[in-house]
């Protein structure tokens, strides 16, 4: 699918997005390959929905980094599996206990647990597969670094243990930097993992710049965060594809609970003006994510 050179972001978003979705529906196995239940359930809980917000920030600084876009749909793709596969075990009954995602049944609704359960694990493997199997740098030494990026921001020590402290915290009160700690990893592992994926694909940057670029998806991160915590509070399940108001209902710390609509909307501005400062000193390459931020943030649905 060839880049469409524009100046209008919409126009750039639909066509990266689109590049995404064509580039998950190769890579995931064919619905009609044994097992079939298996690879159907993985598909359905990978396409055809989300704002891919993951692999536009991984394009965005590909564009700041000056890499192939082909590369970067690669590692974009191993980014969103891993949201993906993240969303399936989330939704699970042991866990958040969701019906909806995406304006859908989530995959254990629309299957059942187990198949679901296995989905998160398959999609798990693929992303990882996906950074191995395909060449996304010239040095080989820098892409194994990638599958150690996401790794790392895939367990423990990222968003896997940001659930764990998520479902900890449920039902007890959470000061301020214990909300942020939890969600530096829940959400902005995988996001800054998508910004320095992204870079990684592309010339080799100054360590000064990667820097940068980790601390522009760490603000991004907590304000993709604070706004969705904003939504949940204000917006209807109609309007986000998923159930509203779920966190108030089972007790959960959100940025609306400790701080206030008002306040979580005035972070959220900070976050973006700190995100936008890190960017200074990049040329025009870093528009993408300038406008990214601005979405990020500004975004009403």
């Amino acid at each position: 699918m060839p880049t469409i050179p524009t100046d209008d972001f919409q126009e750039w978003a639909r066509a990266h997005q689109a590049r995404t979705e064509s580039t998950l529906g190769s890579v995931l196995p064919p619905a009609d390959v044994a097992p079939q239940r298996l690879h159907q359930a993985m598909r359905y809980a990978v396409l055809g929905g989300g704002k891919r917000v993951r692999p536009l920030l991984a394009f965005a600084a590909g564009e700041a980094a000056r890499a192939d876009v082909e590369r970067v749909a690669i590692a974009a793709a191993a980014v969103e599996l891993i949201h993906a596969y993240s969303l399936a075990h989330d939704d699970l009954p042991c866990m958040d206990n969701d019906v909806l995602r995406r304006g859908k049944p989530t995959c254990h609704v629309e299957y059942d647990e187990a198949t679901a359960l296995l989905v998160g694990d398959s999609l798990q493997s693929l992303a990882f597969q996906l950074l191995a199997e395909y060449r996304l740098s010239d040095d080989p030494a820098r892409q194994l670094e990638m599958l150690k990026l996401l790794a790392a921001a895939s367990g423990s020590r990222g968003m896997a243990g940001g659930q764990a402290v998520d479902l900890d915290s449920t039902g007890n009160s959470l000061t301020l930097p214990e909300l942020e700690f939890m969600h530096i990893h829940k959400t902005g592992a995988l996001i800054r993992a998508a910004v320095l994926l992204g870079a990684q694909c592309g010339n080799s940057l100054e360590k000064k710049q990667l820097s940068k670029l980790d601390h522009f998806a760490k603000c991004i991160g907590l304000a993709f965060q604070v706004v969705d915590d904003i939504l949940d509070a204000e917006a209807s399940t109609a309007t986000l594809g998923k159930t509203a108001g779920k966190d108030a209902d089972n007790n959960k710390p959100t940025y609306v609970s400790i701080m206030g609509v008002a306040a979580a909307r005035e972070l959220a501005g900070q976050l973006r003006s700190d995100a936008m400062q890190a960017l200074d000193g990049f040329d025009e390459g870093s528009k993408r994510l300038r406008q990214l931020a601005d979405y990020i943030v500004l975004r009403q649905f």
